[in-house]
């Protein structure tokens, strides 16, 4: 069983689906054997042009719509108070369901209409179009903006993994019951390389790769979407919600000791980090 991240604004499996790069008939059979193993979150995106076959998947599960926690995302070009609708819709048909249970901001764009961004997602959600609404890649600057707009987002979802800190955006999100969604969790593979997290694994049993999506599962608030197309890797990732409650302080404090810069996903449209 994935627990839940449950705020006041959320309740959230901790562990799901990332479906970058998934797409086609091989998208949908890897959608599908996740859906078989017990997963029951699915992120996906506009941009990701794989919303059919994470919709096609969906069906082809046979679970009701409503134990399935799905995700997708508004691309940075499509702010624009109409343009935000007309791509919830296109996601909303593409994935043949009635709502989202999450729609994503993928990314801030310059001089975006904050509020009419905010106006947009409120009135989508009023028609049931999608149940909680939230932002990727903003920057705690950004996050304040929000704020001051007396907007309530449920979610914040930035990379996140054993060698990249997120503490100013954490610190941010818990007290507010914002949750925190890491993509990237692994660190695009790099972790699977890394000596402590290896030595770590080898007291308990378990890969590298696990060690570390573990370290991120055992966190309060945060949830993490590793991309997984093989069953076997699936199944490892899962096996990691288990194994983040048998971490000891020692290992945690070990993981907590790396070096925490190693950013991966640097697009020259990305905001300013620290801004």
């Amino acid at each position: 069983m994935i627990p839940l991240v449950e705020t006041s604004r959320i309740a959230i499996p901790k562990l799901g689906l990332g479906t970058w790069r998934m797409t086609g008939a091989e998208g949908q059979a890897a959608v599908e054997s996740a859906l078989a193993l017990g997963y029951r979150h699915v992120d996906t995106a506009a941009r990701y042009e794989n919303e059919d076959a994470v919709g096609a998947a969906l069906a082809a599960s046979g679970l009701p719509r409503d134990q399935i926690f799905l995700t997708s995302k508004v691309w940075w070009d499509s702010l624009a108070p109409d343009a935000l609708r007309r791509s919830l819709e296109e996601s909303l048909a593409r994935l043949a369901t009635p709502y989202l249970d999450l729609f994503l901001v993928h990314w801030p764009a310059p001089g975006m209409d904050l509020p009419g961004i905010v106006a947009a997602l409120h009135a989508a959600r009023d028609a049931g179009l999608i149940r909680r609404w939230g932002v990727s890649n903003f920057n705690p600057g950004l996050m304040r903006q929000l704020e001051q707009l007396g907007a309530e987002p449920a979610c914040l979802q930035v990379e996140y993994h054993a060698l990249l800190s997120q503490r100013t955006l954490l610190d941010w999100c818990r007290p507010r019951g914002i949750a925190l969604t890491a993509y990237s969790p692994l660190a695009r593979g790099k972790v699977a390389e890394h000596a402590v997290l290896g030595e770590i694994g080898a007291r308990h049993g378990a890969a590298p790769l696990q060690v570390a999506l573990a370290w991120l599962l055992r966190q309060e608030g945060v949830v993490a979407i590793p991309k997984a197309a093989r069953r076997q890797s699936q199944q490892a990732n899962l096996d990691a919600v288990r194994l983040a409650a048998k971490l000891t302080p020692e290992d945690v404090a070990a993981i907590d000791g790396l070096p925490k810069d190693q950013r991966q996903v640097q697009p020259d449209f990305a905001p300013d980090w620290n801004g």
